[in-house]
């Protein structure tokens, strides 16, 4: 790879129940699809050429079974980390978008006109899971260097860790998509700058 560098294969967890509702899940514990599996197994054959040293996710089970079977193709055992949990969405936690937007209009509006720094109730904000993520994955990518990682997370997560890559503001979250199942790599360097090579592939 050059000049030393840790390389991050980031990956989002496969589909989940009630994927076509477009409901906040945040936190709760929700079972994976069976194309939720398959897609798993599709970038465990993906990453299977790859030279990977060591494996890390999500705790929760959505990102953590997918972990142990990519962990397993070699000889690994995923390491689960409590900070890369999907951002915690308090009282909304399993409430679809249109429940939402009927049942709290004011709060709704109040999120979109401020993704960053707006909690709902209970909850967290975009830059409170942002600060609870950085300093953990700059530790696992300076532990890493000259070495090929992959990491198992959420939605929000990805993003925050995309945007951050790309020195581009939390505002612009939902400007990146990122898929059930996808794959992202980025090259972290000793000196902190970051080279995102693939996106939501």
């Amino acid at each position: 790879m050059g000049t030393p560098c840790a390389r991050i294969h980031l990956v989002r967890h496969g589909q989940v129940a009630g994927f076509e509702e477009k409901r906040y899940n945040g936190q709760s514990e929700v079972p994976l699809t069976a194309l939720g599996w398959e897609q798993y197994r599709l970038l465990q054959e993906r990453l299977r050429p790859r030279a990977v040293s060591a494996v890390y996710s999500s705790d929760l089970e959505r990102c953590l079974a997918g972990a142990r079977l990519l962990a397993a193709g070699y000889g690994l055992e995923a390491v689960a980390l409590p900070a890369l949990r999907e951002l915690h969405i308090g009282r909304w936690a399993g409430r679809t978008w249109t429940e939402l937007q009927r049942r709290y209009p004011r709060q709704w509006r109040a999120r979109l006109a401020d993704l960053v720094h707006y909690r709902p109730p209970g909850g967290e904000s975009l830059l409170d899971v942002a600060q609870r993520i950085r300093p953990v994955l700059q530790k696992i990518w300076q532990r890493h260097l000259g070495a090929e990682i992959v990491l198992v997370a959420h939605g929000a997560v990805n993003r925050i860790i995309l945007l951050d890559a790309l020195c581009a503001p939390l505002a612009s979250a939902f400007r990146l998509e990122q898929d059930y199942g996808c794959h992202n790599i980025i090259d972290y360097f000793p000196d902190g700058r970051c080279l995102v090579r693939l996106l939501n592939g």
